[in-house]
């Protein structure tokens, strides 16, 4: 019988293998670090439509002209429907990759921007809070296109992190919906997250993307 190294796993297998790692390590700083993920969350609520509207209002009328998420029509966007949007515990065998929607961890990743791979289970319950997820393949994002294509990130709802083995350069994706990009000049990035980030589409658009738990490589 082979050894299982990591030259005998496939490309999936290396990718849930880290998974594994990555979700035991963060389920290592929550036995550590636990805390109310929901503190305050009633209150939260209350104000969340107006912070969302600020939110969605910043993003739209700082385009010139100013541009209706509605309007948009992204090239190519693959949609997932009828998804489970359940809280599990573990690994999740999920149907698209990178994950856009489905069964997800209690708790949510910290959206920002991460140099290391996050666990799919956790971001999944950040995209259901409305956030977009944009990964890259490091094999194909690396020096100057990536420090562009972070320099694009918005400051908040938005997860950035590296995706070993993807079929594209990029791929966006939010609760339900993904498409997969050219490149990081991809115009389809903007319009992307333009259209879905804050979505109301989402199962609980504007609930909160922090106060959770940071992953891996957390830059800013």
């Amino acid at each position: 019988m082979a050894d299982d190294t990591s030259d005998d796993l496939t490309i999936k297998q290396q990718r849930e293998k880290r998974r594994a790692e990555k979700v035991a390590a963060l389920k290592a700083r929550q036995a550590k670090e636990k805390r109310n993920q929901r503190l305050g969350f009633a209150g939260a609520i209350a104000g969340s439509v107006a912070v969302v509207a600020i939110l969605v209002g910043m993003i739209v009328t700082s385009a010139t002209p100013p541009i209706d998420p509605d309007t948009i029509e992204v090239d190519g966007l693959e949609t997932f429907a009828d998804v489970e949007s359940t809280h599990v515990e573990g690994l999740v065998d999920y149907e698209m990759t990178p994950p856009a929607a489905g069964p997800h961890n209690p708790t949510w990743l910290n959206c920002g921007i991460y140099e290391e791979e996050v666990p799919a289970e956790y971001v999944v319950h950040s995209l259901e809070h409305s956030a977009v997820w944009v990964t890259y393949d490091p094999e194909q994002v690396s020096g100057g296109d990536l420090d562009a294509l972070r320099g694009e990130m918005p400051s908040s709802y938005i997860i950035l992190s590296p995706f070993p083995g993807l079929d594209a350069p990029v791929v966006a994706s939010a609760w339900g919906v993904q498409v997969a990009l050219d490149g990081v000049d991809d115009p389809r990035l903007n319009e992307f997250i333009i259209k879905y980030r804050l979505s109301e589409d989402a199962p609980e658009p504007g609930a909160l993307c922090s106060q959770a738990l940071d992953g891996p490589g957390k830059i800013s």
